[in-house]
């Protein structure tokens, strides 16, 4: 998964949460996010872009660190 924004990807079935950790060392998680949008980034050519696209700005977040 080399990415030049995202390090890793995690995601909790239970709760529709997906984790990205940041090359910054920043780490959020999203909330209510789908399955298919996680499995979706997950193959993405492009982290970064998916991201910007399809993430950002449509789904509420906590900064975790």
């Amino acid at each position: 998964m080399p990415s030049s924004v995202v390090t890793a990807i995690n995601y909790d079935a239970d709760t529709s949460t997906l984790r990205i950790c940041y090359i910054s060392g920043a780490v959020y998680d999203y909330k209510d996010v789908p399955r298919n949008v996680y499995t979706a980034m997950r193959s993405s050519g492009s982290k970064g872009v998916f991201l910007n696209r399809k993430i950002k700005n449509k789904y509420t977040y906590d900064r975790i660190k």
